[in-house]
């Protein structure tokens, strides 16, 4: 027990740049407890013991802001970081080496009883804040998901997703070390938000409002050159809409 209480407080330290020391992470750090409270209540489910595994998963969740359920299955050397708002389904699995961030949602979509309605998460996965990973799929090792996607089907291993619904960004550096990879350092990936190789859709909707700005500008200096040729124009569309709205 104490070997393994060691292993996750080592993982914070190598992954965490804010985390100062082993007694530091051991009072401090709700992710750990909630990752020990669930260890606790995971051996109560899995021995029969269902109400009881409930309330202690409960408790963790008044005493860390990180609610996960009995149910769900957790690998070794976890880390979920700050934690607040994370929600961890019954069917969900988690494997090793995994990185969670806060506002995290490993949800599902299905009513039914009985079958995989929660992801599964491989070894190495970074989940970035805010992010909702939906559904009875496979997210692949070493995957990452960026800030407040959504991510409603399977990840292949090394991949990145990022969107609204998550779509793989093309000809990203899908090698990392899985000790930085907490800190959103390697591979020009974020755990907060995208800053590099950015949402597809997002990138063309950006494309299309600087067209618009580079035609209006060219407009205005068409119109200028035409005053000073002494043709009279028109006041641009904007500016009559204006006038109107003064009158």
């Amino acid at each position: 027990m104490f070997a393994r209480l060691a292993e996750d407080i080592r993982c914070i330290l190598e992954r965490d740049p804010a985390a100062r020391s082993r007694f530091e992470v051991l009072t401090c750090y709700p992710g750990l407890h909630a990752i020990w409270i669930h260890r606790v209540s995971h051996w109560c489910w899995t021995h029969g013991l269902r109400w009881l595994a409930r309330f202690l998963s409960h408790l963790g969740r008044w005493f860390t802001g990180i609610e996960i359920h009995p149910g769900a299955v957790i690998g070794r050397r976890v880390f979920i970081d700050h934690g607040m708002g994370v929600v961890i389904g019954e069917t969900a699995e988690i494997g090793d080496d995994c990185t969670i961030y806060q506002g995290v949602t490993l949800g599902g979509t299905s009513l039914y009883k009985g079958v995989k309605r929660h992801p599964t998460l491989e070894a190495g996965v970074i989940v970035g804040a805010g992010a909702k990973v939906l559904g009875g799929f496979t997210v692949g090792a070493n995957a990452r998901i960026g800030s407040n996607a959504v991510v409603v089907k399977p990840v292949p291993a090394a991949a990145t997703a990022v969107g609204i619904p998550a779509k793989l960004i093309a000809g990203a550096d899908a090698s990392h070390d899985a000790n930085v990879a907490g800190a959103g350092l390697a591979g020009g990936f974020s755990a907060y938000g995208i800053t590099t190789g950015d949402d597809p859709v997002s990138k063309a909707i950006n494309q299309l409002v600087d067209h618009v700005e580079a035609q209006e500008k060219r407009i205005a200096e068409l119109y200028g050159l035409l005053e000073k040729s002494g043709v009279p124009c028109a006041a641009p569309a904007e500016q009559t809409h204006m006038r109107h709205i003064d009158e």
